[in-house]
């Protein structure tokens, strides 16, 4: 065998697990086709992140005459310049992780597996016991007439002009965020979304309360908007309730969700498939249809290409369960880096309804809390959901500033099994707004 482990793809699944079994003295091969850092580093959570903290810096000055700080003019936003540092950011995090990669073999190219279970990358073969497919995901479009017309989050993280207006097809975590984004930098936004309410996957009533709020600061959400063709000129039919209607704007971006990226070469040796993800059992390993599986290699799957949670911090708890580690991966909290913040881990209420669960819920606003008050960030809501039967915290949902940050203290304490009133009981810095979350608690 060349090699002790093969991974496909370099995203945060890929290189942290080839950095984790690099330290243990495995001989690691990394195969990256595109650019070191996968999606998430170049075209999805840290640029998108880059844009965000612009996208507060305009909402700061915009506001400052509220905290007693004048500034003369109009504010004119840059851009080019907001491109270019969201660019800078990315590429020294890049450099960052070839740094992390230094005791790893990369290979750039396409990754090719062999009917024996070999990988192939630009001509040369190369063997493992254990290969780990990290291919991750790419956005998703439509099947509606003219989709092809849409700018995807790859393209619209490449604009070199602020679009005037914009309609955002999608009402999840990536429309959102490019919603709150480009608003805030000074586009007409737009945000139809298929389902009742925006955040399909989150609590209804926080996901509710981020919407009013974001159509507080101008954004126009339609719900229950179901699309039914692009027109060149960025006109965007939809049906709701019944009635068909039209929205025109200067671009359009499809954000419906992301589809995994499966090498062909693997469904070519026999692996199944599953919702349109590699079917996985509950190691990871890649399940083949009888007969077909490799006889020297063990192959597994992680992160976005096995689609059982499509986020960068599931696919790097996966590739430590992989590599022999015990993680508890009933436990992953989600965010959306909206203006205000949204993040929740755990049940929501509809989800404890549908299980016949005994629960009780807990709420606190950030309107009574003095950090948030001194902030100038009133707009937020904790809710707690804790089961009457022995006192665990089932799910916690937030809504306002850091709350991403915010959720991290209910799910330590979920993975470890503790009752709510370890939250509770717990004395909090006074003034922080980690106090809401023992406020509703």
């Amino acid at each position: 065998m060349d090699y002790d482990i093969i991974v496909i793809g370099a995203g945060p699944g890929g290189y942290e697990t080839a950095v984790g079994a690099a330290r243990s003295g495995k001989r690691v091969l990394v195969v990256e086709r595109d650019q070191l850092g996968g999606t998430c580093l170049n075209r999805g959570c840290i640029p998108t992140k880059a844009l965000c903290r612009s996208a507060e810096a305009v909402e700061t000055v915009r506001h400052a005459s509220s905290f007693g700080i004048t500034v003369g003019g109009d504010i004119n936003v840059d851009f080019p310049a907001v491109m270019k540092r969201k660019d800078a950011v990315v590429a020294e995090l890049r450099d960052g992780v070839a740094t992390l990669l230094k005791d790893v073999d990369v290979k750039c190219g396409e990754a090719v597996f062999t009917p024996e279970g070999a990988v192939s990358v630009n001509g040369g073969t190369f063997t493992a016991p254990m290969v780990i497919v990290a291919t991750g995901s790419a956005p998703a479009r439509l099947p509606v007439p003219g989709a092809e017309m849409a700018l995807t989050s790859d393209e619209l993280l490449s604009l070199e002009a602020l679009p005037e207006s914009i309609v955002i097809i999608g009402g999840g975590v990536i429309g959102l965020e490019f919603a709150s984004i480009l608003a805030a930098l000074g586009s007409s936004v737009t945000v139809l979304e298929f389902c009742p309410e925006v955040l399909p996957p989150f609590d209804a009533e926080v996901a509710k309360r981020l919407r009013m709020s974001l159509k507080r600061r101008g954004i126009n959400i339609v719900t229950g908007a179901c699309v039914t063709r692009i027109c060149p000129g960025g006109q965007v039919a939809y049906e709701v309730k019944g009635k068909e209607k039209t929205v025109e704007a200067e671009a359009v971006l499809m954000a419906v969700g992301r589809r995994p990226v499966i090498p062909q070469s693997l469904i070519d040796m026999g692996a199944l498939t599953e919702r349109g993800a590699l079917m996985v059992d509950d190691s990871y390993k890649v399940v083949f249809a009888d007969g077909k599986v490799p006889a020297d290699t063990v192959i597994y799957a992680i992160g976005d290409v096995n689609g059982r949670c499509m986020l960068a911090h599931a696919a790097s708890a996966q590739g430590e369960v992989v590599l022999g580690h015990s993680r508890s991966m009933g436990v992953i909290p989600s965010a959306v880096f909206t203006m205000p913040e949204c993040a929740m881990v755990g049940l929501t209420e509809q989800q404890c309804q549908d299980a016949g669960l005994e629960y009780k819920v807990g709420k606190a606003t950030f309107r009574s809390n003095g950090k948030a008050l001194a902030m100038g960030e009133p707009d937020g809501m904790v809710k707690v959901l804790v089961s009457l039967t022995d006192g665990r915290l089932l799910g916690c949902h937030i809504v306002g500033a850091h709350a991403a940050d915010l959720v991290q203290e209910a799910a330590t304490v979920m993975t470890a099994g503790l009752p709510a009133t370890a939250i509770a009981d717990a004395i909090h810095a006074h003034p922080t707004l980690g106090e809401t979350l023992r406020a509703a608690l």
